[in-house]
């Protein structure tokens, strides 16, 4: 059975996705089957079969949330002590080498992923990378766009 590590917040965010789409948005679908039906002919009537795409498409998400949950590995990185090892749920301060930029990521479940954010997944190559090292570590990540070093300015646990 395949564990999902997520944050606290992560799994928040699906808990509170699952309650929407269960409470919210598939009674908005099945009234517009029961509307899409009161129009006649099934067979031709688009809005019918727009209607029952739209919830298959819900009820793939709630099973999708549920599963996850259910096979969630949630991690409280403010309960584990902090040594300086990049883990599953830290920040981590990193200074580009070759440029001298400071980047902070936080390292996240693939469903709290958002590069906007500075929310990176686990199994991100950067992630991937620093899994295991470090304060004060170089490191090279392969990259996109070539190898990228690193050092690891801080890893924090919040």
């Amino acid at each position: 059975m395949t564990k999902y590590p997520m944050t606290i917040k992560g799994a928040d965010a699906l808990r509170e996705e699952l309650e929407h789409l269960k409470t919210v948005k598939r009674p908005e679908i099945v009234n517009s089957i029961a509307e899409a039906r009161e129009h006649g002919d099934l067979k031709e009537n688009a809005e019918y079969h727009a209607a029952r795409e739209q919830q298959g498409f819900c009820e793939g998400r709630i099973q999708d949330i549920e599963g996850k949950l259910g096979n969630a590995q949630i991690i409280d990185i403010t309960k584990i002590a902090n040594t300086g090892k990049v883990i599953f749920g830290v920040t981590v301060k990193l200074l580009n080498i070759d440029t001298d930029e400071e980047v902070t990521y936080q390292i996240v479940g693939d469903d709290e992923a958002d590069i906007k954010n500075n929310r990176i997944s686990v199994n991100s190559p950067i992630a991937r990378g620093l899994i295991g090292k470090v304060v004060d570590s170089d490191i090279e990540i392969q990259t996109p766009g070539g190898v990228v070093e690193y050092e690891i300015i801080s890893v924090d646990h919040i």
